[in-house]
């Protein structure tokens, strides 16, 4: 978070989360095709010869206003392929919340388990504890054949109820806003909350 109280302008950072080729990109491009142009930026995508995501993809929102503050949401993703760990956590520096995006496929389960470990311990290098964070969990493409049942995703991360789990399938759009909307909510609590507490 970062308040300029000249411009009255509040800027927050909400991070997408999650294993390679999850969806995490697809969430940034629904959003960015769906918000009109004057209440976004252009996505700015860096990615590799293979139209992976390297470093990260980036995405500035204006939204209402908080404390009568003008808010400005800065959308990232980090790059999910394992080489590229120092990257995630450097993306994951100074966020106020995060989307979590896991993949349904039965096979990449294990990288959904892997990637949610991952994204704990950066976030407790920087002081924060995963339960207690403004944390949302999207569950991405639950059209394909085999979708694991989202219980049985619930148990392979150990989700005890701390993080809503919002179903998508983030290539026509389903799940990406409700899931957006709902880490902003939780964003919002915890600023004011932080507002309020410092100006006490």
């Amino acid at each position: 978070m970062y308040i300029n109280y000249a411009r009255r302008e509040i800027t927050v950072k909400v991070v997408y989360y999650g294993p390679a080729l999850g969806g995490k990109t697809t969430n940034l491009i629904q959003i960015h095709d769906h918000v009109a142009d004057g209440s976004r930026s252009e996505l700015i995508s860096l990615k590799t010869a293979e139209d992976r995501t390297l470093f990260f993809d980036f995405l500035e929102l204006q939204l209402g206003k908080i404390g009568g503050l003008a808010p400005r949401a800065q959308l990232y993703t980090v790059p999910g392929q394992a080489r590229y760990e120092a990257s995630r956590r450097l993306v994951l520096r100074g966020a106020d919340g995060v989307v979590f995006v896991g993949d349904s496929q039965p096979e990449r389960q294990q990288d959904n388990l892997e990637s949610w470990r991952d994204m704990a311990r950066h976030l407790a290098s920087y002081g924060f504890e995963a339960q207690g964070f403004p944390i949302i969990v999207q569950l991405n493409k639950r059209d394909l054949p085999g979708a694991v049942p989202l219980e049985h995703f619930r148990r392979t991360l150990g989700l005890n109820g701390e993080a809503p789990i919002f179903e998508a399938v983030a290539l026509d759009g389903r799940g990406v806003r409700e899931s957006l909307r709902a880490v902003m909510e939780r964003v919002v609590v915890r600023l004011r909350r932080e507002i309020s507490a410092s100006a006490a």
